[in-house]
């Protein structure tokens, strides 16, 4: 049987997308899954099949931790999920590579280009591509045409993200949002449209999801939707940007177009639709961490599936509550 471990870092609420590995994993042999967290109390951390705790990305030391974990755990692929860290994990692609890891994120270039919305929006419409108007402060025109959008220019979740409706909304939020960015409003359904790149950058499954409803920056009802136009979006984003891994791209279909107004290169929060769907990331990054060739599949999914979401909750005594974050592998939670 195949032996193939895989390290998904900051699980924090993430879940589904550690069961969804878990499975992939599963169905290739006997592959198990590591979670790293900064919270011991975190679910995914129970969720795993081994879980560490770690400083924050930023922090000294945090890929010194990381490689070590991984070569404990004979993991053959790292998943980065929060934008903090991709920047800091492809700078260290070559070094995980040593030790024959792959590391399912874009390069550097992209990173930065992607983490900072101002200017990947700027690169886009450079391509040609369809994507939302953005300014910095000073690049505003005098009489700007309401409504706009402003939001922070290195951020996610939607945090910190408002409507502005006249000049008076525009100066205060100027003033209260740190590093803003002013885009215009785009009023219109709201989509992601999740991708998943080899390692080459070559796309191999493209999933458009409208987001019906939206809390706290993630889907939580939205469905499926095998449209063209959204599709050929995201390929002219990958022809434009090169990509490693998922990718989620958001936009807006205003008039009939779709324009977008950021990308992140991760796993997007409403993954689990996607796979659902029937485009297994997890499944097929898998193949590739082994060397399969994994034929492109684009538009190959289950189209109008609606997800609607729920919390639920995982129960641990607290003696289990611990994350050993240099000594031998211990586990936290073993699942059946």
């Amino acid at each position: 049987m195949t032996s193939l471990s895989a390290l998904i870092t900051a699980g924090s609420r993430r879940v589904p997308l550690v069961n969804a590995f878990r499975r992939a994993l599963r169905s290739l042999g006997n592959g198990r899954v590591i979670v790293t967290d900064v919270n011991p109390l975190s679910p995914a951390v129970y969720c795993a099949d081994q879980a560490y705790r770690v400083p924050l990305a930023l922090e000294p030391g945090y890929i010194d931790e990381i490689v070590k974990i991984a070569a404990f755990e004979r993991v053959r692929l790292v998943v980065p999920t929060i934008d903090d860290e991709l920047t800091v994990f492809a700078a260290a692609v070559d070094r995980f590579a040593a030790l024959g890891v792959r590391v399912a994120v874009s390069d550097p270039t992209t990173t930065e280009l992607c983490n900072d919305k101002s200017a990947a929006c700027r690169a886009l419409r450079a391509a040609g591509i369809n994507a939302a108007a953005s300014f910095l402060p000073h690049e505003l025109p005098s009489c700007p045409a309401f409504p706009l959008f402003v939001k922070p220019r290195f951020g996610r979740g939607g945090v910190g993200a408002y409507a502005i409706r006249n000049r008076r909304d525009l100066e205060f939020f100027l003033g209260y949002v740190h590093d803003p960015i002013i885009q215009t409003y785009l009023d219109g359904p709201e989509f992601t449209v999740d991708m998943l790149c080899d390692f080459t950058g070559r796309p191999l499954a493209i999933v458009p999801r409208e987001r019906v409803v939206i809390r706290a920056g993630v889907s939580d009802r939205g469905r499926t939707v095998n449209d063209p136009a959204l599709i050929s979006l995201a390929q002219s984003c990958a022809s434009a940007i090169r990509f490693v891994g998922a990718i989620n791209i958001q936009c807006r279909v205003v008039g009939g177009r779709p324009i977008v107004f950021e990308i992140n290169p991760r796993f997007s929060g409403g993954i689990p639709l996607t796979i659902e769907a029937g485009a297994d990331f997890p499944r097929m990054l898998s193949l590739l961490t082994l060397g399969r060739h994994v034929p492109p599949a684009i538009g190959q999914f289950r189209d109008n599936l609606w997800m609607t979401n729920y919390e639920a909750s995982v129960f641990v005594d607290a003696d289990r509550i611990a994350l050993d974050p240099l000594g031998p592998a211990r586990p936290v939670a073993e699942v059946a």
